[in-house]
């Protein structure tokens, strides 16, 4: 059963939050980052401190994560961010073109990551744990939250909706995405022992969403301070990682799309006779091609959009096989690509979702890649089924939306 605790968050002034609070530092290039420099609370100081030294600095070196501490110290000395006095759990409701997700952010523990009830469905690249451990011991603070998912628990959602019904919430503002962010902290101790209490007797298992590096990193800190010989009791704050854990019902998978850069030496003629072993395909006049139902992909080539269907045969039916971007892996990127490792080779670029099928164009478009793919998004439960085998989906397979702000609520170590 999983295990959670209340912790004692570090978390912005109510009037600063709106200002303070950002997107995943992952999501975010250093130049986009870099346009909130002379933003004095902005978080990016924290979670992507490089933006606060000369152009060109190695984004891993030292002096980036020794930076992102003292900015962090800064924040705190000029109470900017202060840090709660109780163990807490914390409400995060996130609003998107009318749809609402709400989750609990607490403290999970590293044992159940270690032991399985904590789900993976993802590798994760040695490289991307480096930097955030490196950020997590220099800061001593774990600043980016995990995305966990669980099936719905009526028990747990009911508690939630109550105190969200009987009390105001701390923090309810509109990002300049157009993204709501609604935060209420629960500091009563008998509703977060009923929240603890729940989860360690009936929630048997949780899902990582989104933060596998993230969360990774922190359960190598974990090892690292354990065989240090800093574990006395167990319950030290290193033993657990920050992380919001939502509903499964509340979810939305957006597609996670490809780009590439070269056709392998094809021209687009070639290549596209060459996709028809495996795909039925049809050249889109006049608009778009979104596909509306699994096994359906669209292509922009050319200056054109195709619809390619898989065909009868030219995938399997485990639960691996049958994804949308096994079927693109395996029959076009490695088949007539040669691109058979996606997380290393160059040749290839993912385009989450939320950024359109115009953005897939531009790509192209522009001459900087050849071609562009578009996926059908992975469900829930798939990826739920996944994870419960103890397989891995290829890279990149999922994109959720809307993204949790990082700054809200960090957790100390």
């Amino acid at each position: 059963m999983a295990k959670i605790i209340p912790f004692k968050g570090l978390r912005p002034k109510k009037s600063i939050a709106p200002q303070l609070a950002t997107l995943p530092y992952d999501v975010v290039s250093v130049d986009e980052a870099r346009q909130y420099r002379k933003d004095p609370y902005h978080f990016y100081h924290v979670t992507r401190s490089e933006i606060d030294l000369p152009e060109g600095v190695d984004v891993h070196s030292l002096q980036v994560y020794e930076k992102a501490k003292e900015n962090l110290d800064q924040l705190i000395a000029d109470k900017i961010m202060i840090q709660d006095d109780e163990p807490s759990y914390y409400i995060y409701e996130l609003v998107m073109e009318g749809r609402s997700q709400t989750g609990l952010i607490c403290g999970s523990s590293l044992d159940d990551y270690y032991s399985g009830v904590i789900k993976k469905h993802e590798f994760t690249r040695p490289e991307k744990e480096l930097d955030r451990i490196n950020h997590i011991k220099t800061t001593r603070a774990q600043t980016g939250i995990v995305f966990l998912a669980y099936n719905d628990h009526e028990g747990v959602q009911r508690i939630i909706e109550d105190w969200k019904k009987a009390h105001n919430p701390t923090y309810d503002f509109v990002a300049e995405d157009g993204i709501r962010h609604i935060f209420w902290v629960v500091d009563d101790y008998a509703k977060v022992a009923s929240i603890s209490r729940l989860f360690e007797e009936e929630v048997p298992a949780t899902y990582i969403a989104d933060g596998h590096h993230r969360a990774a990193s922190a359960g190598k800190v974990c090892k690292e301070m354990r065989e240090a010989g800093m574990s006395i009791t167990g319950d030290e704050s290193f033993n657990y990682f920050i992380t919001a854990i939502f509903p499964a019902s509340q979810l939305k998978i957006l597609d996670y799309n490809r780009v590439v850069k070269d056709l392998n030496d094809l021209s687009p003629e070639q290549f596209v006779s060459a996709l028809s072993e495996d795909f039925v395909v049809e050249k889109i006049s006049g608009q778009k091609m979104k596909p509306a139902q699994p096994h359906d992909f669209g292509m922009y080539l050319d200056g054109a959009w195709y619809k390619l269907s898989a065909k009868a045969g030219s995938f399997t039916t485990d639960p691996i096989g049958v994804l949308d971007v096994t079927i693109l892996q395996d029959n076009v990127l490695s088949k007539l690509l040669s691109i058979h490792d996606p997380r290393t080779d160059k040749r290839v670029e993912f385009v989450g979702g939320i950024r359109g099928l115009a953005e897939l164009e531009r790509r192209v478009n522009s001459g900087e890649m050849a071609a562009a793919f578009a996926c059908y998004p992975v469900s829930i439960q798939q990826l739920f089924d996944i994870a419960d085998s103890g397989n891995v989906m290829p890279p990149k397979s999922t994109w959720f939306e809307p993204k949790l702000r990082d700054g809200l609520v960090v957790y100390l170590i």
